[in-house]
């Protein structure tokens, strides 16, 4: 689920941080740029774990700060495709159940990748699986809040850094839609269509 991650920066310090210690001034203003922000292709930054090595700090003309590149490792939530993940669901669509674990909410369950069969009740907003035994068939429901255990079957990054738009007539015409329709940066499928994945009650219960 978390992995430590090699990464290079070129950490600015202000000259009225100079009194204090080069690696706590280093690992807080590491913290401040990466902690809770997605890394494109990378995962979602948690906190800085070490410093491995500091390059000599450089003073630029006309800036009084101190310019220090960094080697260090991050720890990052990047779970591995096939990992078996504990979370609760937080709403249910006809897209399909989305999951949270508490500090990551970009999980989704899409329709095909439910105990089958299933099925969307637009009344209540969950989704159902129609569980089969030989008295007929039982509704068991995905309700919201439920623990649920899943298999990371995908991921999708996107990079949602800033671009100039082509002409000015596209920024007209996309600036309602990039409003309407803001894509996640990272967002992990998940899949429950085997035997011992799904809400927790489903298989703990007697």
């Amino acid at each position: 689920m978390f992995v430590l991650v090699e990464m290079t920066d070129t950490v600015r310090i202000p000259p009225w941080q100079f009194e204090r210690k080069l690696n706590d001034s280093i690992a807080e203003e590491l913290n401040k740029k990466l902690a809770n922000k997605v890394v494109y292709n990378v995962g979602l930054c948690i906190c800085l774990y070490d410093i491995t090595k500091l390059e000599d700090s450089y003073i630029f003309p006309g800036d009084g700060a101190s310019h220090t590149k960094v080697h260090f490792r991050y720890v990052v939530f990047h779970p591995f495709l096939d990992e078996i993940l504990i979370g609760q669901i937080k709403s249910c669509t006809p897209e399909g159940v989305h999951v949270s674990i508490g500090f990551f909410d970009d999980i989704v369950i899409p329709p095909e990748s439910l105990q089958q069969p299933a099925k969307f009740d637009e009344a209540e907003q969950v989704w159902v699986w129609e569980y089969e035994t030989e008295e007929g068939a039982h509704d068991l429901y995905m309700d919201i809040g439920e623990e649920i255990r899943f298999r990371v079957v995908d991921e999708t990054f996107v990079d949602t850094s800033p671009t100039g738009p082509s002409s000015a007539e596209a920024s007209t015409s996309n600036a309602t839609e990039e409003v309407q329709k803001k894509e996640a940066p990272y967002t992990l499928v998940g899949s429950i269509s085997e035997p011992g994945l799904g809400l927790l009650s489903w298989w703990t219960n007697s």
